[in-house]
């Protein structure tokens, strides 16, 4: 049963226009923490040549930055530990009761309730992130830009590259990830059998698990030679270039350093994504929006 043939599935997209009240301040303070996090390098540059011309008004800009990042980023952490675990209250609380009025067995509650523990720590840990590495590639492709276009276009190269990636082993993902959640839908019935069917259970588990870290595997390894290629051609390109200030030629190299670890992180945003596509439709109708109030 998918999300598409049941509007009243649960999703990502649901989650964030339901609670959409909560949400919206942290996703304005991770704005700010990512914009930081873009212009750090840059000013670093600008008090590199300060320093370098005698003058102390780009150490006290760069100091004065990391003030505003740290109040910033504490003030998040502050709000989104109250406001998803309201959220995580609120909807198992509604799982659970729609599952037990659909006379559903323990064993799939539980395993349902597991996995829609994966959204909400989503929501909490990993959308923030890939909000500030959307921001992080905007800003620093931008800054970049004006710096050298040649490394820019070895970055624009790497990303896509990663997207290509994904794309074709998209569908793959999506069928193992699949299997993966049907084999742990019955977890709590293996538990409570014999010992012949714990240990099937477990084997076909660990056998999904494996066929996904292999996947995993192949796209890192296609994903960490295009990171090789552009580590060894950004600073040939940023020499041969020559720019007259050193500040800024330091925070194009950090600026390069910078991209690679936020693009390092796509694939892994990219396999969440996946696999809570695939949980949106084990989920469809079991937290519909008709029956739920607004919080």
């Amino acid at each position: 049963m998918g999300a598409s043939t049941n509007p009243a599935g649960l999703s990502l997209p649901r989650l964030l226009r339901r609670f959409w009240r909560k949400v919206l301040p942290t996703l304005g303070l991770v704005s700010l923490e990512a914009v930081a996090d873009v212009l750090f390098p840059l000013f670093v540059g600008f008090a590199i040549n300060g320093l370098i011309a005698g003058t102390h008004g780009g150490v006290a800009a760069l100091g004065g930055l990391a003030l505003a990042a740290l109040a910033v980023g504490s003030a998040r952490r502050f709000y989104d530990t109250r406001a998803y675990a309201g959220i995580y209250e609120t909807t198992v609380h509604e799982l659970v009761e729609r599952e037990s009025e659909a006379g559903r067995a323990v064993s799939t509650v539980a395993a349902r309730v597991t996995l829609l523990t994966e959204f909400v720590e989503f929501l909490e840990n990993s959308m923030p992130s890939i909000i500030t590495s959307a921001i992080s590639l905007v800003g620093i492709l931008a800054i970049v830009a004006s710096i050298d276009r040649g490394v820019l276009a070895g970055c624009l190269g790497l990303m896509a590259l990663v997207l290509a990636q994904y794309t074709v082993t998209g569908r793959l993902n999506y069928r193992l990830n699949a299997g993966y959640n049907d084999e742990l839908e019955r977890q709590v019935s293996a538990l409570s059998g014999d010992r012949t069917r714990l240990r099937r259970h477990v084997e076909a588990l660990m056998r999904w698990n494996v066929k996904i870290s292999d996947l995993e595997t192949l796209n890192y390894a296609v994903v960490f030679a295009g990171v090789v290629a552009l580590l060894v051609y950004a600073p040939i390109a940023i020499v041969q270039d020559s720019p007259a200030q050193y500040g800024i030629a330091f925070a194009a190299m950090l600026y390069v350093f910078q991209y690679i670890e936020v693009l390092a992180m796509l694939p892994f945003y990219l396999q969440q994504l996946i696999r809570l596509q695939e949980i949106s439709g084990r989920l469809a109708a079991t937290v519909g929006d008709s029956r739920l109030p607004a919080p």
